[in-house]
């Protein structure tokens, strides 16, 4: 069994990341394909592609999935919204939807309407995967309206002594403008994702708009062939090496589900060892790991929520546990300044109107002159120009 060093995962991960070098436009679905680009925050996936690709304009990303279609954004892994290429969504959608004694990814907190409404989860879920296709034809803007609207689709179809209590304030926040009912639909949205029912459309006046798949892209979403094999193999290619544990927290469901899941890729994966641990890589990427190309770019400025730092085993790329909460944290990550892999900082901006002022926060000393444009090309991508920057070691 070989064992391999953080150096050589590090240099693998940017290679699998699309992250060694700079791409073309015309890699743009290969990219988004790779894990996934989650969209949240929004813009988040944007700003990923960014950093992928040299001659990417403010207007690409938006041409891609709004204009061509070519790339589609969905909730899936984590319940997170994520944009993937159309022809993928097999891997990204329809393999996440679990077996009997699965629950659902982000599902865990409906437990609270449940108990209020003492109805049961199944039952619920059935109902509104019946009301789906009203959507067809229907485009609803902001995430709210998409709650309610369904939630009052749903409501007739209730018991009648359950009504009232479908219509009470919500009790997870906002009870001014959301109510039992669409809090219940919020988290039942989620399997309806995964099940191929709903999908983000354009964006209008800065909301998110939804519909149905038949509606966005004029067909059903294209069918799914080996989806789990295809998951499991860009989970682990991304992630090299990776774990069964690891594939659990970035789907965000049960470890189960990952086992049942991981299974569909036996026979393709190789153990080694990592930091003493038994680890798998695909047997495909093996030779590669083994002897990972110097990457032609050392220096990164990444967004928080980029692929490269959804990782399971943040050690490899950050072995200072405070700075790792300092990068990692419950909402507004910072980004982070990698260098060859590794985080050697993070950094923040302020945006207001067209000035960007930024701070960044170094763990070692880097060359400030390629730092400095790689934080002025991003304002540029953001119509901004920097005001006031801060650079401490």
């Amino acid at each position: 069994m070989f064992t391999l060093s953080r150096q050589q995962v590090r240099l693998f991960r940017l290679h699998a990341h699309h992250l060694d070098t700079w791409y073309s436009l015309q890699d743009a679905l290969h990219i988004a394909g790779a894990c996934g680009l989650q969209n949240s925050p929004p813009g988040a996936w944007e700003a990923a592609l960014h950093n992928r690709i040299r001659d990417l304009e403010r207007q690409d990303p938006a041409r891609l999935l709004e204009e061509d279609k070519s790339l589609l954004q969905a909730w899936s892994f984590r319940g997170a919204p994520v944009v993937f290429p159309t022809r993928q969504s097999g891997s990204f959608l329809s393999a996440l939807i679990p077996q009997p004694g699965e629950p659902f990814v982000y599902t865990q907190g409906i437990g609270l309407a449940l108990d209020f409404l003492q109805l049961p989860f199944d039952w619920l879920l059935e109902l509104l995967v019946q009301t789906m296709p009203r959507l067809k034809g229907v485009t609803l803007c902001g995430k709210a309206v998409l709650d309610q609207t369904l939630a009052g689709w749903m409501a007739p179809h209730l018991p009648a002594d359950k009504r009232p209590l479908w219509e009470a304030p919500s009790m997870y926040g906002s009870p001014d403008r959301q109510t039992v009912g669409g809090a219940v639909v919020s988290f039942l949205l989620r399997p309806c994702s995964l099940m191929g029912l709903v999908v983000f459309g354009k964006r209008k006046g800065g909301q998110p708009t939804f519909t149905a798949p038949e509606t966005w892209l004029g067909r059903p979403l294209p069918p799914a062939q080996d989806a789990a094999l295809q998951l499991v193999r860009s989970y682990v290619h991304c992630y090299a090496p990776a774990s069964v544990q690891g594939f659990a927290s970035w789907l965000g469901c049960s470890l189960a589900q990952a086992k049942r899941l991981w299974s569909c890729a036996e026979g393709q994966l190789e153990p080694v060892l990592l930091d003493g641990r038994r680890r798998f890589v695909l047997s495909d990427d093996l030779e590669v790991l083994l002897s990972p190309p110097p990457a032609a770019r050392e220096l990164h400025l990444l967004k928080g929520h980029d692929p490269y730092l959804g990782l399971f085993d943040r050690e490899v790329i950050l072995d200072d546990r405070a700075w790792q909460r300092r990068v990692w944290q419950t909402v507004s990550n910072p980004g982070v300044v990698l260098w060859q892999g590794e985080v050697c900082g993070i950094w923040t901006q302020r945006k207001k109107g067209p000035v960007m002022d930024v701070a960044v926060s170094l763990r070692r000393h880097l060359p400030r002159e390629a730092l400095e444009e790689l934080l002025q090309r991003h304002a540029l991508f953001s119509k901004a120009r920097i005001g006031t920057l801060t650079i401490q070691e």
